[in-house]
């Protein structure tokens, strides 16, 4: 993604720190980024409601609503891409972030050709639909039936709400029903070349389809693990 490819794409920071703001917000527009920026959620998620982002840089440890609770807003009332930024180092958050559903992970302090490196990446994986093809028929699997071209999911007649890249996993575990897809490939297909040899990104989001989809997601009937091979959507309900 080259200067000119970036001209417009709007990108909305969020943090408390004043300076990292100033600072980060300015490179950003030097980069050809239309910048916008919020010290807390609360204001953030109100801006994004009136000029939609096409990515969100957020920190995690935000005053009042935490970024956490700012991401589930985002997914299921706006619906972007979201990288985490954060001052801790542990492996804890980072797993945390990605069974949250972001999209990247940043640790601060950061060196800003590396973030923005990660910020043309994650922008060229939402421009791109690895999965889901503009022009398809609804999948149906039993009682689920998943409409890329409407972006909707219903489970038993129930409209289910899914973010973009759990929407997209299911899809690609819909498009082969009944066969077993390897984690390494559900990373391929929906995450791209750049998630190469980060499985646990796929066993998290599978997690949370199991979340929303499984009667009991402990003991799963629709999404199912096939040990040391991968995972395959069954038809339920039929």
């Amino acid at each position: 993604m080259d200067r000119q490819a970036v001209v417009n794409r709007h990108i909305l920071l969020v943090d408390d720190d004043a300076l990292l703001r100033r600072s980060l917000a300015f490179n950003l527009q030097q980069a050809g980024f239309r910048t916008s920026v919020a010290a807390n959620a609360e204001d953030a998620l109100a801006m994004a409601r009136q000029d939609p982002p096409d990515l969100v840089i957020l920190d995690i440890g935000l005053p009042g609503m935490d970024g956490l609770d700012a991401l589930r807003h985002f997914q299921e009332h706006i619906g972007m891409p979201v990288i985490f930024l954060t001052a801790h180092r542990r492996e804890f958050d980072q797993v945390l972030g990605l069974e949250m559903g972001a999209d990247d992970y940043i640790t601060k302090p950061f060196d800003l050709d590396v973030l923005l490196a990660h910020v043309k990446a994650v922008l060229r994986r939402s421009q791109s639909s690895p999965v889901s093809p503009p022009e398809s028929a609804p999948l149906v699997v039993g009682d689920l039936t998943v409409d890329p071209t409407a972006h909707t999911v219903t489970l038993g007649g129930e409209q289910i709400d899914l973010p973009p890249r759990e929407f997209d996993l299911l899809y690609a575990l819909a498009l082969e029903a009944g066969h077993v897809i390897s984690a390494d490939d559900l990373l391929a297909r929906v995450w791209g070349a750049e998630y190469d040899g980060e499985p646990q990104v796929v066993y998290v989001h599978i997690r949370w389809l199991r979340e929303k989809l499984e009667q009991d997601p402990h003991h799963p009937t629709r999404i199912i693990t096939v040990r040391g091979v991968g995972y395959k959507l069954e038809p339920q309900g039929t």
